[in-house]
């Protein structure tokens, strides 16, 4: 299936004047994509000139002019790359339906939340992504306006504090992390859910996936009725956003 819709057209995916970047971090190799908008002149701030804007970009590897992406194999598990492995899960004997991908679990004694790892002081790649993201690479007209940049230590001590979460569930790889919190940027919930009239999981996956592209930080499925259980795995492997 190919998520694509007549009524709006590729040229509309990305917006005017788009393209996508992506910022490295530095603790853990991770790859933070975003979208950069060419301004039609050059502006001055603060005495420095500039004739482009990063935006904070939901769509994942759906915003990617070049990528390609089939629902049926789901996208790339990517947090399973980023080497964070401090030996508190395991996997269970059990099998996910679509993936193949086996469920993991925190091994007896242990936790696996992001709350868990920032009150023992230690900063995830989640954490590290999620600073990259909230500063939208603005660093320095950050600091030039007054203000101080999101930092990977500031995001552990506020979720320690339990003032803000992460919700990046470990049998969710696909997800490129988000942070809600009083101190950081407003997010947006999208909700979905299948017709009483009729519905499909491909037709499920399409709205999940639209949600991403046109900004939803979070995606609630509302969906009852037979196959929800297939339903909800599809829409797993097909989104970058927490569900």
């Amino acid at each position: 299936m190919k998520t694509e819709n007549a009524s709006c057209p590729n040229r509309h995916f990305f917006g005017p004047a788009s393209s996508r970047m992506t910022v490295n971090g530095s603790l853990y190799p991770i790859e933070v994509g975003m979208r950069k908008v060419a301004l039609k002149r050059t502006y001055e701030c603060k005495g420095e000139p500039f004739n482009s804007m990063p935006l904070y970009d939901t769509s994942g590897p759906f915003g990617d002019p070049n990528g390609e992406h089939d629902v049926r194999k789901g996208l790339e598990p990517v947090r399973d790359r980023w080497g964070f492995d401090n030996g508190s899960a395991e996997s269970t004997k059990g099998e996910l339906s679509m993936s193949g991908r086996k469920p993991r679990v925190a091994k007896s004694g242990e936790a696996v939340t992001q709350m868990h790892f920032a009150r023992k002081g230690v900063i995830t790649p989640e954490m590290e992504y999620v600073a990259i993201r909230e500063n939208q690479a603005l660093e320095r007209w950050i600091e030039r306006c007054g203000g101080k940049p999101v930092t990977p230590e500031m995001v552990r001590s506020e979720v320690a504090k339990g003032r803000a979460i992460i919700p990046a569930n470990i049998n969710h790889p696909e997800i490129a992390p988000m942070i809600i919190g009083r101190n950081f940027r407003v997010k947006i919930n999208a909700n979905i859910g299948n017709s009483a009239l009729g519905s499909s999981i491909d037709e499920e996956v399409e709205k999940a996936v639209w949600a991403c592209r046109w900004g939803a930080d979070t995606v609630m499925d509302l969906s009852t009725g037979k196959n929800i259980h297939q339903t909800r795995e599809w829409i797993l492997r097909n989104s970058p956003v927490p569900i």
